[in-house]
């Protein structure tokens, strides 16, 4: 009887997942920690209301659900989950209605303690640190077990039976706690790419404008430039000045526009071997006045004879912009801080500055064309540098915080191919 009621727990501990998997790409509500922890608390509540009953405590896969919103969702969604299970076991009732908000509230404290850094993990690790943090409340619930015995003077239990139903309890609980973790990563998984996805057709539509744009305007600019610069040895005073800032505006145009088509169709990787420790400190040779002109301190800490085998010229343009980008984020009298880190098999550059920083709006939005957060600006720079780590087979992650600062992490193999 105590494992066709598990059975039947396992296939609602399962349900909520499986109608997010249906329905929650359509639906508004998917990501509110809030509207998940209810949906959730509903399998905790079912999985009370249909537990086997055994020395007044009640059998059953409460805590999966509970554990996979507080991970998954967050603390909030975790917390509602606990609200409810609350609320159904009061209803429920019974002798040993104390020992049960005891066990809850316990079972609740692993999943809420371990949620944050669980969800900065991914893909099987999650999985098994999911499964992990869900043995605590089989913990639990043996010390409210024997706490109860003792209680309730039930010392004339026999011991093989109880250890019978606490391994039967232990396995549905792992087993629950892992298919659900496991249909949670898949459609973590699916969302991811189809952003993914989106995000490239999205890319390569604007890059296609963005070349024939380019070409087009190309053309009127060079016979503009051409005329100009014919107009010039001739005039003299004010003429000669505003033909000097008309020359430096088709440049800053033309440059913008070699930007546009750089997305549209990258270079070709020109392999060679360099060392990437003196690459960085040339780069910050080249910006260390811009720096001192913005009050911005520029400092670096590099690891010494680290060589690489890939595009100096593109990588140099990419880690250009991102400094760039640091400085002119970063106001008076604040620092950005470059490290060079070599591994293995890669080669680590983290830029990080105190600037404004970003919001998670902000965040999710960097590299898309025609979007920036400074005053001026395409984002070409951005998307440009993404691209170029991407040819490369890097990896390029942003994190920031508003009013704290934004770190840039990008990673590249040793040997591009």
């Amino acid at each position: 009887m105590l494992l066709e009621k598990l059975f039947l727990n396992i296939l609602i501990v399962l349900a909520p997942v499986l109608l997010q998997s249906v329905f929650g790409e359509k639906w508004r509500y998917a990501k509110s920690p809030v509207v998940m922890g209810m949906l959730y608390g509903i399998a905790t509540s079912l999985c009370l209301l249909f537990s086997y009953k055994d020395l007044n405590l009640y059998w059953d896969l409460r805590y999966v659900p509970l554990v996979i919103s507080t991970i998954y969702f967050g603390p909030a969604a975790g917390f509602v989950n606990y609200v409810m299970m609350l609320l159904t076991r009061t209803y429920l009732g019974g002798d040993s209605v104390w020992f049960g908000y005891v066990s809850m509230t316990l079972s609740f404290l692993f999943p809420l303690i371990a949620s944050k850094k669980v969800r900065l993990m991914t893909g099987r690790a999650r999985i098994k640190a999911t499964v992990a943090v869900s043995l605590g409340p089989l913990l639990v619930m043996l010390f409210i077990l024997l706490s109860y015995m003792f209680y309730a003077h039930e010392g004339h239990l026999d011991s093989f039976e109880m250890l019978t139903a606490l391994l039967a309890f232990g396995i549905m609980l792992v087993l629950g706690a892992w298919l659900s973790a496991m249909l949670m990563e898949i459609n973590v998984e699916r969302a991811r790419m189809k952003a993914q996805i989106q995000k490239a057709e999205k890319m390569k539509t604007l890059g296609e404008l963005a070349a024939s744009i380019a070409h087009e305007v190309r053309n009127p600019l060079t016979v503009v430039k051409g005329f100009l610069q014919l107009m010039r040895p001739n005039e003299l005073g004010k003429n000669q000045q505003y033909l000097t800032i008309a020359m430096e505006e088709l440049e800053r145009a033309e440059a913008i526009i070699h930007d546009y088509l750089n997305f549209s169709k990258p270079k070709p990787l020109k392999m060679e071997s360099f060392s990437s420790s003196d690459m960085l400190n040339n780069i910050l040779i080249l910006l260390s006045p811009m720096a001192i002109k913005n009050g911005v301190t520029l400092t670096c800490q590099l690891d010494e004879h680290i060589y690489m085998h890939s595009d100096r010229g593109q990588l140099q343009q990419a880690l250009v912009n991102v400094i760039k980008n640091a400085i002119e984020a970063t106001t008076a009298d604040g620092e950005v801080k470059v490290w060079l880190t070599g591994m293995t098999d890669e080669v680590q550059f983290r830029i990080s500055d105190n600037g404004k920083g970003m919001s998670k709006e902000q965040l999710s939005r960097i590299g898309h064309l025609f979007y920036s957060t400074k005053d001026v600006g395409t984002g070409l720079g951005t998307a440009v540098t993404m691209r170029i780590i991407d040819t490369m087979n890097g990896k390029i992650i942003y994190e920031s915080e508003e009013g704290v600062g934004t770190t840039v992490t990008i990673t590249l193999p040793v040997k591009s191919n």
